[in-house]
């Protein structure tokens, strides 16, 4: 198996720290808001490559945090009059949910960095111990950039020339020895949350939060580290120097990023009107659309979400899942059988052990999902060709567990959702109308939530409650 390493800038033959299990560390959203399909992009990646690593044997330990204290988190809060827990945790339970509609499975550890504060402390005052950090008289705690001879070995940037113009990882204050030394513990401000710590009343810098989840949920030293590329310069910079400063040890062997996703050929931002949250996809598609749409491409190429390409995509896991059915139809009329015919046997042997192949060669070589769904076509195409009413069912199952096999792989569902009433839908919809009349808004958001799920968009008129099937 093969992982392009974006610190050596070529791919590698992966070899885990320790045979049979991977410990796997990918960076998670800041949890102020519903999350944004750029959000989704690494999620619905990285789960991928976790799952192959499961398909193959390994024994995967997957951790992917939430960063539940943050200068946005806190504003949401101030603009809400609410404490800033009460927007990670609304927020934290929205991600969730959207996560469950990409089929994306939990984590092994899901931690939460206002919960590793001590271990925080501790890594800061290692680092000062060490000689990388230092506290000003504001009580901020810095990291001696320079010191740490490796900076800038992932990001390839040159700290010679970061200190002439580049301008990305500079923090404003004359309290710094050196311009480019970045925050590790920062003073509270006024309504802000804060910890007890040595040096001031404050909280943590970003970059240490995720040096030490990954140290306390993996090890000091982990097989993959891996998140969006924005995260290259300078988060995940920062992290090395932090870890390999205070532990001693190389801290990830290999690094994972996957590329910007754009909208309509445009970057996405507010500004432009072409932000999409997952849940407002959710509306339109249902996520497994998306999930089979962020999979279309290689993890590394830039990707461009379009109608158009949405489209496309619901076509294509419609042929996938039409052809399940139809195998599905064909066994419950297939006369039992213990053995296929010489001929059936021959294209499992055959053809679709060869498309198996093409599949998992796909998947080894980078993750090449791309090329792994084009094998999956082909299957699809085997399947709809040589299966009909004269089949055995032996010969049926096999095909239909072969396509499952490779969908559970993409983290594609072969199970159509059921079929809803109009009875139960409207009956629901009173349900919630009587919640919000009892002025019980969590039980009338779960339940529009709940139809969400089932492919129903509300919309809320005058003339009463109106809704579509999506």
């Amino acid at each position: 198996m093969k992982i392009y390493n974006t610190l050596t800038r070529k791919k590698e033959d992966f070899v885990p720290l320790e045979p049979g299990k991977v410990k796997m560390y990918v960076c998670g959203p800041t949890v102020y808001n519903y999350i944004h399909i750029g959000n989704a992009r690494p999620m619905i990646v990285f789960d991928t490559v976790r799952r192959y690593f499961e398909y193959k044997g390994y024994d995967v330990n997957f951790v992917s945090n939430f960063t539940d204290v943050d200068d946005k988190i806190i504003q949401k809060a101030i603009e809400e009059g609410v404490d800033a827990s009460e927007i990670s945790t609304r927020y934290i339970a929205e991600c969730k949910k959207d996560m469950e509609g990409m089929n994306i499975e939990p984590a092994t550890t899901h931690p939460l960095a206002t919960e590793e504060i001590d271990g925080m402390l501790e890594m800061i005052q290692t680092l000062i111990d060490k000689g990388y950090a230092y506290a000003a008289e504001d009580g901020t705690v810095y990291f001696r950039t320079k010191k740490f001879k490796d900076y800038g070995k992932l990001s390839h940037k040159n700290l010679d020339d970061l200190q002439a113009g580049h301008r990305e990882i500079k923090v404003t204050g004359s309290n710094k020895e050196d311009e480019l030394d970045f925050v590790l513990w920062k003073p509270k401000k006024e309504g802000e949350p804060y910890w007890e710590s040595p040096w001031c009343q404050g909280r943590p810098g970003w970059h240490i939060e995720c040096s030490v989840m990954s140290k306390k949920y993996l090890d000091e030293q982990i097989d993959i580290h891996a998140g969006g590329e924005d995260l290259i310069f300078p988060h995940h910079e920062n992290e090395i120097a932090q870890s390999e400063a205070a532990n001693g040890k190389e801290f990830s062997k290999y690094w994972m990023h996957n590329a910007f996703l754009n909208i309509n050929n445009k970057k996405m931002s507010k500004s432009e009107g072409n932000f999409f949250t997952v849940r407002e996809i959710s509306e339109k598609y249902d996520l497994q659309v998306l999930r089979f749409f962020m999979l279309s491409a290689h993890y590394r190429s830039p990707l461009n979400f379009s109608a158009d390409l949405m489209e496309a995509s619901k076509n294509g896991l419609e042929r996938i899942l039409t052809a399940v059915d139809r195998l599905k139809e064909l066994m419950e009329k297939a006369l039992p059988s213990d053995d296929m015919t010489e001929e059936e046997a021959a294209v499992i042997t055959g053809r679709v052990q060869e498309l198996v192949k093409k599949f998992e060669d796909a998947m080894e070589d980078d993750f090449n999902t791309a090329d792994a769904i084009s094998a999956l076509f082909e299957l699809v195409k085997v399947c709809n060709t040589e299966a009909d009413e004269r089949s055995t069912r032996s010969f049926l199952m096999q095909l239909k567990i072969t396509v499952e096999n490779l969908c559970q792989i993409l983290g594609i569902k072969t199970e159509r959702k059921a079929e809803i009433l109009d009875s139960e839908i409207e009956e629901m919809i009173a349900r919630r109308q009587q919640a919000r009349k009892e002025k019980n808004f969590a039980l009338a958001d779960q339940i529009r939530d709940q139809l969400t799920q089932m492919g129903i968009q509300l919309e809320d008129t005058r003339e009463g409650v109106k809704w579509k099937k999506i």
